[in-house]
Formats: structure tokens, sequence, C-alpha cells
């Protein structure tokens, strides 16, 4: 993995419908139906198309959306925060920075011990890296998140 992330043509074609639908589209998959709503396994989610780091499992809870719901992202400068005044509501759209992929919505409901948020995601916009393979995807730094952790 390189440090320099950016929006891949070549990831891009290679998206599931979803996946393109979710990320390219700003589309939202249905709750409870999506790969990591109930994921408990720790390690990092990535964007789909980019690779940046975005969130890790030691920030990730149950929020009861059926969607993976996190307090914080690993690199804030990963993720960019948009007005988004779709479906008659305001809400704030959640982007990647260097991938420019729709990731999802960020709330002010999360749990006030870690901060308010709830950054209520799309498994389809993510990858999940396991913490056994940090070090081999090219993500070796975050394992760091981990330490004495009981993820």
């Amino acid at each position: 993995m390189s440090d320099t992330y950016g929006k891949d043509p070549e990831a891009i074609a290679q998206l599931t419908p979803e996946q393109y639908r979710v990320t390219q589209e700003a589309g939202t998959e249905p709750a409870f139906r999506n790969e990591f709503w109930d994921n408990k396994e720790p390690g990092i989610y990535v964007d789909v198309v980019s690779g940046e780091p975005l969130f890790a499992s030691v920030n990730k809870y149950d929020s009861g959306s059926g969607w993976p719901s996190f307090t914080v992202p690993i690199e804030p400068g990963n993720v960019v925060e948009h007005r988004d005044r779709s479906y008659g509501m305001i809400r704030t759209e959640v982007r990647s920075t260097n991938g420019d992929s729709h990731l999802g919505h960020v709330f002010p409901d999360g749990p006030a011990e870690a901060g308010g948020l709830r950054y209520c995601i799309n498994s389809a916009a993510l990858r999940f890296i396991p913490l056994n393979d940090l070090e081999r995807e090219g993500y070796g730094e975050y394992r760091k998140l981990f330490d004495g952790s009981a993820s």
C-alpha cells in the first residue's frame, strides 16, 4: 500500500454494482443486510476505491442502526464532511478525502463518553483489513491502535 491515495479507475472498474452505487452515486445499502454491520473482528477499514485508512474496530460500536458505526476516523484527514440536503433532510455526508467515495453520514447521537459522534458508514464503501494482515497489506503502522486493547 502506498501513502499516496487517490481515486483509482482500476479499482472503480472492479467494484460490484452495489459498491459502485454506494461509493460513486452516493447510495445507501440496506440496514442489517450488509457485510460489516456486525463484524467484531479486530482490524481497520479502508476505502474500497483508494485504500486510504478510514476507521478501526477499536472505535466501532453497535449503534443498533444496522450499519457499521464508529466514534472517530483513524485518520481525520482522510474523511471530509459535506452538507447533504437530499431526501428532505439536512445531514452531514462523509466522503473519503482522496478517493472521493461516498462513505455514509455522521450524526451527533453517538456515545457521549467517546465524543458524541456516530459515523454511520456503508459496508460497500469499505474493505476490511484484519489485525493479523495489517503488515502484509501495508498498514502495519496501525497495529499500535490495538496494543493493550481487548479487541
